[in-house]
């Protein structure tokens, strides 16, 4: 393996750096994850206590639906020359990778996940985050959420269709086969100090 020097939440790599490479690094699942995009691989920020609430609750609520859909948070996802790790996934049950004994595998996907949830961090790239929901919309998924809690807004991308920005009683997109009608309010509710 190529040289690689760790600093300051980034790695430096030689541009030649396969994903290959980034996959085989002892420390990329250490928390915060790391993400390969573009070549450079990038430590993910500290989620703060909004951010780490609502993937809670939301990993709760579309759990609790007793669909063919599982949600996981921080699963890793690798597809495309890419390897990312989202805040919420949610694959359909016939899509869980098992091994032999019929346990779940620890190590993510090998492909986009169905439907990927991301929380915006007052840290991250609004970019980079728009770019990985677009890249896995690109690579199969059907349906991206980019939730903002600073703007109490969301954005749904759908494959073929420009990106709805929703809030308040807005009603969010949820994949077809899942019955979960929330809207965009419901959502940030949720932040609210229950007594």
């Amino acid at each position: 393996m190529k040289n690689i020097e760790l600093t300051q939440g980034k790695i430096t790599v030689p541009e030649s750096t396969t994903l290959e490479e980034f996959l085989k690094l002892p420390y990329i699942e250490e928390s915060p994850a790391w993400e390969y995009i573009n070549g450079e691989a990038i430590q993910k920020p500290m989620a703060g206590g909004k951010h780490s609430l609502l993937q809670k609750r939301l990993v709760a609520v579309i759990d609790a639906l007793g669909s063919n859909y599982e949600a996981f948070p921080e699963s890793r996802c690798t597809c495309g020359n890419r390897s990312v790790v989202p805040d919420v996934v949610v694959l359909s049950t016939n899509q869980l990778p098992l091994d032999e004994s019929g346990e779940m595998i620890s190590s993510g996907i090998d492909f986009a996940p169905t439907w990927i949830i991301e929380i915006l961090s007052p840290a991250q790239s609004q970019t980079k985050v728009t770019g990985n929901i677009l890249h896995c919309l690109r690579n199969g998924s059907q349906l991206g959420w980019l939730i903002d809690p600073s703007e109490r807004c969301i954005l749904v991308y759908q494959p073929d269709r420009l990106p709805d920005l929703l809030a308040g009683q807005d009603i969010l997109s949820v994949l077809e086969n899942i019955n979960l009608t929330l809207s965009v309010d419901e959502i940030f509710a949720w932040l609210q100090r229950k007594n």
